[in-house]
């Protein structure tokens, strides 16, 4: 007679998990890229004042805001004044 063996029965119910070691994520550089911008003291100081009310970094705040409008597709309106 023959036994069918499913996924159920290969898995243990638990795993000791104290002696596995640590590793970085090898995808983690992927995630972000680090860039360097130049933004007015007023945009910094709004975003490190929002930072000091969340206990978020600032970094990462403005790197929300910018998620946020790339996932709404917000356009940046700019209506230029021409020279006559």
């Amino acid at each position: 007679m023959r036994q069918t063996i499913t996924k159920g029965d290969l898995m243990k119910k638990e795993y000791d998990l104290s002696k596995m070691q640590s590793r970085r994520n090898p995808y983690a550089k992927k995630l972000k890229k680090q860039v360097t911008l130049r933004m007015g003291e007023d945009i910094v100081e709004y975003f490190k004042q929002m930072a000091d009310e969340t206990g978020i970094p600032y970094q990462s705040l403005i790197n929300l805001y910018l998620r946020d409008c790339v996932a709404s597709n917000r356009k940046l309106q700019m209506n230029w004044l021409s020279h006559s």
